[in-house]
């Protein structure tokens, strides 16, 4: 078996038959790349039939040596065993050896959420009377009463509003597509935005269908929304660690905590597993604080 052919395959099969996203796609390759560099540096001949579950003990070893933190090696694991599992699948190899391999143990690290009050006084710091104020409006509502990722939020589509049955609808990981409620708030400042600034742009004609535009009459860049979002959060004068995502989260927390169904939850956010939703059924830490200082003997 020629390496390098076996992954060109083995990312074709990525994208076709899982159909992963490009950007999906490429972390994977990676990810066996890592470990051809591995098998290199040790002088292990690069043929999957002879690479044994202690050689990838030690490769997770070398990761580790090496300060790769224990987030990006479970990535690595989980793409070193996707690619065994094509090997089987292609009759390449016989037995797996990744499949007694384990995940390095992750820390579950609880995301920064935004109060409604902190929402509202970034909407509020917007310039409306400035040419993309009702614009950065517009995505700052849509980001925090829709929980969209920031891919989803830029490459969001005028025929994919469906606003007279209170939808839209976003292609999210994998290219899954899913139906997202859109409230009344959000309705109206996409629609202000869109009749009344972004019909009066010059508009590029590969973004003709593109909800957002820059000034150009183009698609917005991922940087592009960080910038905005970075920029407002200073006006409004937030300590936290904010990003787009931070109203992703903000928008799943506060629906788990108006006591809306986890499984609703998962389904708006595109979440394939359940566990990933559960880490928005955290308390309000300021509530547990008030409880022991009320409650405990020792406060």
């Amino acid at each position: 078996m020629k390496w390098d052919s076996t992954l060109q395959n083995f990312s074709s099969f990525l994208a076709l038959e899982k159909s992963l996203s490009k950007n999906s796609v490429e972390a994977y390759v990676q990810d066996v790349e890592k470990l051809k560099k591995f098998l290199e540096i040790k002088n292990i001949p690069l043929v999957p039939k002879k690479i044994s579950y202690d050689i990838l003990k030690e490769f997770i070893t070398w990761l580790n040596e090496l300060g790769v933190s224990a987030k990006s090696q479970a990535r690595i694991v989980s793409g070193i065993k996707s690619f065994f599992k094509y090997l089987i699948l292609e009759e390449i190899i016989d037995s797996d050896p990744s499949l007694l391999l384990e995940t390095p143990r992750i820390g579950r690290k609880l995301p920064n959420v935004l109060s409604i009050n902190e929402i509202d006084s970034i909407i509020n710091c917007i310039d409306l009377s400035s040419e993309l104020g009702q614009r950065n409006r517009a995505i700052i509502e849509t980001l925090y009463s829709c929980g969209l990722r920031v891919s989803e939020l830029i490459n969001l589509q005028l025929s994919n509003l469906y606003f007279d049955l209170g939808f839209i609808r976003v292609t999210g990981k994998g290219n899954k597509e899913r139906l997202v409620p859109i409230g009344k708030r959000g309705i109206k400042e996409i629609s202000f935005y869109v009749k009344h600034y972004r019909n009066k742009l010059d508009i590029k004609n590969e973004a003709k269908d593109i909800v957002f535009l820059n000034r150009r009459g183009n698609k917005l860049s991922r940087v592009m929304i960080f910038t905005i979002v970075k920029e407002l959060s200073k006006q409004a004068k937030i300590k936290k660690n904010i990003s787009p995502h931070t109203f992703r989260h903000s928008f799943a927390t506060h629906l788990i905590d108006g006591g809306a169904d986890l499984r609703a939850v998962q389904n708006m956010l595109g979440h394939e597993s359940i566990i990933t939703t559960e880490i928005y059924t955290h308390l309000d830490r300021e509530y547990l604080r008030d409880t022991i200082l009320r409650y405990h003997p020792r406060s």
